[in-house]
């Protein structure tokens, strides 16, 4: 575990687990949580022989709790530093929800040799909010109650949101995890609420439509068709008909939050995809 400091004073906290030597793969998490998100991944590929990577992004979990640059092209220049710090090259970079459109921006954006391949689950992109040019988003007003439910009690809202759609556990017969719904309150506590409050604008309303046509390399893209965060239609199949090289992969029935409630599915279809 280490730390990087970027341009404006930032400090970025992340986990380096494994061999120096192995080929790398850098988790990035989704809203309002952190690193810790990614552990039954990283010590998933860490028994298979990867180097595993995964950072809390600036205001959530351990990183600083900076008063700007919540925004997708400061999280992008983020993952650059820590990149350029850790010389890593040919990575995997796999992203959830909002670290989805964390990968689309940084690999759009990265070094030459810097990426190998990229996997985004349950992921923001294209865009989230609805428009003129995107009919089938969300509505604004989805994303003003969460704030508004942030701002008004954010230790309520951060049991509400996995006691319900996140994890799927509103669904009749849900196997519900009380550790899940817990741990994600943990992680989400952690962090800034000044952070989590406007990264809501970064994760809804960037459009990521030239970053996923810029980018070359291969990338899974895999969502869950019950996603009640981040709406399978207006998501997955969008953003792999952008791709250069983009495969999608649906989960029928699946949540938004299916790394942690079907790990064993998404891991084994992961490193297939990694080792093709």
């Amino acid at each position: 575990m280490g730390t990087v400091t970027t341009d404006d004073g930032t400090t970025i906290f992340y986990k380096d687990w494994g061999p120096r030597d192995g080929r790398p793969i850098v988790f990035h998490h989704g809203w309002p949580l952190s690193a810790d998100d990614w552990d039954n991944q990283m010590l998933f590929f860490l028994a298979h022989g990867y180097r595993v990577i995964a950072h809390d992004r600036r205001g959530h979990g351990r990183s600083s709790q900076s008063a700007t640059g919540h925004d997708m092209d400061t999280y992008a220049a983020d993952v650059i530093a820590l990149t350029d710090a850790l010389e890593l090259r040919d990575a995997c970079h796999i992203g959830h929800s909002t670290g989805g459109g964390e990968v689309a921006r940084y690999v759009a954006r990265a070094k030459p040799g810097r990426v190998a391949k990229a996997v985004l689950v349950g992921a923001v992109p294209p865009v989230m909010v609805k428009s003129e040019s995107n009919p089938g988003g969300l509505p604004i007003e989805i994303f003003d109650a969460f704030r508004d439910a942030l701002a008004a009690n954010r230790a309520q809202f951060y049991i509400d949101v996995p006691s319900g759609p996140f994890y799927g556990f509103n669904r009749p017969g849900a196997n519900v995890s009380q550790g899940l719904i817990d741990n994600w309150w943990r992680q989400g506590m952690m962090g800034a609420a000044n952070a989590h409050y406007e990264c809501i604008k970064a994760f809804s309303e960037t459009d990521f439509t030239e970053d996923l046509k810029q980018i070359g390399v291969p990338v899974l893209v895999c969502h869950g068709t019950d996603d009640q965060v981040v709406p399978y239609e207006d998501s997955a199949p969008l953003t792999a008909e952008l791709l250069k090289n983009g495969i999608l992969k649906t989960y029928e029935g699946l949540p938004h939050g299916m790394l942690s409630t079907h790990p064993d599915t998404l891991n084994r279809d992961i490193l297939a995809f990694l080792e093709a």
